[in-house]
């Protein structure tokens, strides 16, 4: 991939009402995007330019992924091509900015494809409309024909992060459990695909019951929870080969609710062993494992601070399910949850600034964040069953499995500031959602 330079965006959103906080000035300028968009900004992508006979068949659809992942954001809508007066006929061509001003578009994404054999390479570049000005250097990708889509997702993260500062998470993936079958006797399969929902493939098979994969750091590794043997068992998984072997499996034990360290090394899980249900440690290299939590309490659904250094969970030891953080030997058991009603399934941000959790109040489920001390509460979805929320890479959106009264779940999105919330688009009912880094 050819380099590029990380430049303040220039004046893009000059006199633009996006968010509160923003400034307004002519001048270069870093957007730092704090509440939730008030005006999206207007921008137009026309087809790339085939820059041979070959690239010909994939000139639309790379532009339509890239409108796609941007305009789902919010924080921008595409104008339609229909509504196009300037035309782009060749890459290297000065740009007609009068042309796209007429049109009110603030930003400009033009890009061209060449295929030669089973390669494929696509440029892009964008413009600021407003000054007339190009938004860092060109980008070129090279890859295989068969991986356009990600392409564009990479093209897609470059234009989001020149435009907000902030990094992008659409080249990831989503693993997730798709549902099938009558409810009396339910198909449930691990899942993965792309984060608009394409290129969906199934890991397992859906003969035993799955619930709650989870991704690695690095992204080529899931655990996930298989009632395979009658009783829950963890397994680990190798996204590329399908091989996975169990962990932690001895006699009279049953374990679930499996998350890795921030350097993939281990895993914390919970233990159910005569009746108690604590939280464990294992080391996967050495197969050591050591005990977190001691309690009568049921203990579970863990998850680590980005440094590694803390553990998040839920616990009922005070009668009812509240959250909690301790260090990685256990100690330091602190409440953080101090609101009305039962708290589950947090998971801490990858900025390690938020945690997010399901929240059941008056007999419905929903999808909050809190500070990691448990101030500013937000309560981000109202639904009858919204629960098991995951962060993007980019700590920007959260996705979650919401199941309204009667109806089969289904996986959605909002961002942290509780706006912009839009279904996921799965092949039939899913669930359990989690969330990949950047892919490499």
């Amino acid at each position: 991939m050819t380099q590029f330079s990380r430049r303040p965006v220039l004046g893009l959103l000059a006199g633009f009402a996006v968010a509160p906080g923003i400034a307004r000035a002519q001048t270069p300028l870093r957007i730092e995007i704090t509440e939730g968009v008030i005006e999206p900004v207007p921008f137009a992508i026309p087809d790339f330019v085939a820059e041979n006979a070959a690239g010909g068949q994939y000139t639309a659809g790379i532009a339509r992924v890239i409108a796609n992942n941007l305009s789902g954001t919010g924080l921008l809508r595409e104008i339609p091509p229909t509504a196009h007066v300037g035309r782009i006929t060749s890459f290297d061509s000065p740009v007609q900015f009068a042309d796209w001003r007429a049109i009110n578009a603030r930003a400009l994404i033009t890009g061209a494809v060449r295929v030669n054999g089973p390669t494929i390479t696509v440029k892009f570049r964008l413009f600021d409309v407003v000054s007339g000005q190009q938004l860092g250097d060109g980008l070129q990708l090279d890859g295989r024909t068969d991986a356009w889509r990600r392409m564009a997702h990479r093209v897609s993260d470059q234009v989001y992060m020149r435009l907000t500062g902030e990094t992008g998470y659409f080249d990831s993936q989503v693993v997730f459990i798709a549902e099938s079958g009558p409810a009396t006797n339910r198909r449930k399969q691990v899942a993965i695909m792309d984060q608009d929902g394409e290129n969906t493939q199934y890991l397992t098979d859906g003969t035993s019951l799955t619930f709650a994969p989870r991704f690695s750091p690095t992204g080529d590794r899931i655990l996930f929870t298989s009632y395979e043997t009658g009783f829950p068992r963890i397994y680990l998984m190798d996204v590329a080969s399908r091989r996975r072997q169990v962990l932690g499996d001895q006699p009279g034990e049953m374990t679930f609710a499996p998350r890795f360290s921030p350097d993939g090394g281990s895993v914390v899980y919970s233990l159910s062993v005569d009746g108690r249900t604590d939280l464990y440690m294992l080391n996967l290299a050495s197969g050591q494992r050591w005990q977190l939590t001691q309690t009568d309490a049921i203990d579970t659904a863990p998850s680590f601070s980005p440094d590694g250094q803390q553990v998040v969970f839920e616990s009922d030891r005070t009668g009812a399910s509240q959250l909690y953080i301790m260090g990685l030997q256990g100690g330091g058991q602190n409440r953080i949850s101090q609101g009305q009603g039962r708290y589950s399934t947090p998971v801490w941000s990858p900025r390690g600034d938020l945690i997010a959790f399901t929240k059941q109040l008056n007999g419905r489920f929903h999808i909050g964040v809190m500070r990691t001390d448990g101030s500013n509460e937000r309560i981000l979805t109202q639904s009858f069953l919204d629960e098991g929320p995951t962060w993007s890479p980019n700590g920007r959106v959260i996705m979650f499995a919401r199941e309204e009264a009667g109806n089969n779940p289904v996986l959605m999105s909002v961002d942290i500031t509780g706006r912009n919330l839009r279904r996921v688009p799965t092949p039939g009912p899913a669930s359990d959602p989690s969330w990949s880094p950047l892919l490499p």
